[in-house]
Formats: structure tokens, C-alpha cells, sequence
């Protein structure tokens, strides 16, 4: 197993934590200044007991990463029962309930390439690419006068995510996404 320092823990990494396997959810790095020093906050569940859970990790711990099996797969279609993912090496099919995603199956488009997590054989997490391209179906006008300014508008995926956009993000264009935090980081 592994140690990590806590400032690289991302959502969808396997960590242990109290001598249980946890799925980490969302992380973040919070500086305070001044006052105490800087730490991450970590949001995580229990892959065994589902619960979920708030942690304080100081940015100078390690934390140990679980072992697990990763296999590269690629996401194929969404059908009634679940996402449909397909083995990039041996071409094996596996359906995963919108449930297990925890709120990523929004950043999903066919033909992307994620991460699964194996514990004992069985999938226990997902891991996103850092960053996905999604088409922008729905958004305000553009505004005539809107250049590069710090405003933004909140604008409709494909896959259904709301993203607030720059002004002159128009419908039918391409954006790219930073799957951790759901923040628009450029056109594509």
C-alpha cells in the first residue's frame, strides 16, 4: 500500500482511513491564513456501510491509498437499468447503478475513458478523467458587449450538468469541464 501526502487526494480515490476503505467524494484545499495552517476538507463514504463522512486532514499528513485492482474501461451508453462501461482489454461489459457514480454520471458522454476500482472483484469507485468535453444545449443570449470579463452565466450540458459560463458561451459550442469541481475551464 501506499502513502500519499492529503493535497493529493482527488474525488473517486480509495483511501483508508480508521481501518476502513472510503471512497473519497469531495476534496478541497482550505487555507485559513494567518490561524493555524492550511488543511483539506474530505468528504467521504464508506464503501462497506455506505455512510458518509467530514474530515479535517492537516496538508503535511499522509494517508494510505487502498489497495485496489484499477482496470482502464470506457463508458459505453446509459440504458433504464444503469451506465453500461466496456473492459478496454478483455471487452468485457459491466453495468454500474446511477447510485455508485455519486453524482459523476453527469460528466459521462460515450466513448470516455475512466478509471474502476476493484476490491475483491467487485467495483467499489469510479475515477473521472480531470477534465471533459461536454456541448452546451441550453444558455442565455450572448451579450453584444461581453468580452473576456468575470461575468458569468449559468448554462445547460448535454449530459444534463449546470455550469456557469463566460458571457460569450453560445449554444451548440463545445466546453471543457474540470470533473472535480464542475467549474468551466475553456472552450474546446
Amino acid at each position: 500500500m501506499a502513502k500519499v501526502l492529503s493535497t493529493e487526494i482527488r474525488a473517486g480515490n480509495l483511501i483508508e482511513w480508521e481501518k476502513r476503505v472510503w471512497r473519497v467524494l469531495k476534496s478541497y484545499h482550505v487555507h485559513v491564513g494567518g490561524r493555524g495552517g492550511a488543511f483539506m476538507q474530505v468528504e467521504m463514504k464508506d464503501i462497506e456501510s455506505g455512510t458518509k463522512r467530514n474530515e479535517r486532514i492537516r496538508t503535511e499528513d499522509k494517508i494510505e491509498r487502498a489497495h485496489v485492482d484499477q482496470r482502464e474501461m470506457q463508458f459505453l451508453y446509459c440504458d433504464g437499468s444503469g451506465y453500461v462501461f466496456m473492459d478496454k482489454e478483455t471487452f468485457e461489459q459491466l453495468t454500474l447503478a446511477a447510485e455508485f457514480l455519486e453524482g459523476q454520471a453527469g460528466y459521462l458522454v460515450p466513448n470516455t475513458d475512466v478509471q474502476i476500482n476493484f476490491h475483491n472483484d467487485r467495483p467499489i469507485g469510479i475515477q473521472m478523467p480531470p477534465t471533459v468535453t461536454l456541448r452546451v444545449v441550453e444558455t442565455e443570449p450572448n451579450l453584444k458587449s461581453a468580452t473576456a470579463t468575470g461575468s458569468f452565466k449559468p448554462a445547460r450540458t448535454e449530459t444534463g450538468v449546470n455550469v456557469m459560463v463566460p458571457q460569450f458561451v453560445v449554444e451548440g459550442e463545445s466546453i471543457k469541464v474540470n470533473t472535480d469541481s464542475g467549474e468551466y475551464i475553456e472552450r474546446a
